[in-house]
């Protein structure tokens, strides 16, 4: 069985600029690393992009809303308003197992909304889920996004993801 990247929301809003997540360029050097490594390996890859509200940073169309990561030729690009990619997306499943994916790789934004739904629903759909330590974050909230980050991991694992250090995944 083969395996999938899924990049979700690594858009200019949280990458670029004064709006970007507190991590942004370890995040973003971690995304590229994994994306380097899911592309060598012939990984399936999909970046997930997220629709925003009128007047949020990552409005369809505006600068923020782009992704910061350009998609190589025949990956695929999908685009969500909700938080789980999967809900978004209903074919998203089927389309992973036609390619004969059995595990999905998770990576990107924001590690308390989009990481954690989607995860769990990867799960659910029946994956193996690895999250990229190191390649997922958030905002600071009520707690720091470090901790934020840390809690999910956790909440994760619990559920039976596999958390990975990003350097340390593997197709």
């Amino acid at each position: 069985m083969r395996s999938a990247l899924l990049v979700l929301g690594a858009q200019r809003n949280m990458l670029e600029g004064d709006g970007a997540v507190p991590t942004a360029q370890s995040v973003r050097t971690a995304v590229d690393r994994l994306l380097a490594a899911a592309r060598a390996a012939g990984a399936v890859v999909v970046h997930v992009q997220n629709d925003g509200p009128r007047g949020y940073p990552d409005e369809p169309g505006t600068p923020g809303w782009e992704l910061a990561v350009a998609p190589a030729q025949g990956e695929v690009v999908l685009r969500k308003d909700v938080s789980d990619a999967f809900a978004a997306n209903p074919g998203l499943a089927a389309r992973l197992r036609e390619e004969d994916v059995g595990t999905v790789v998770v990576a990107g934004m924001q590690s308390d909304f989009c990481v954690r739904a989607t995860s769990r629903s990867a799960l659910q759909a029946g994956f193996a889920v690895v999250l990229a330590s190191g390649a997922h974050a958030t905002h600071d909230d009520d707690a720091s996004a470090a901790v934020l980050s840390r809690e999910v991991e956790e909440e994760l694992a619990a559920d039976g993801v596999a958390v990975v250090p990003a350097p340390e995944v593997r197709f």
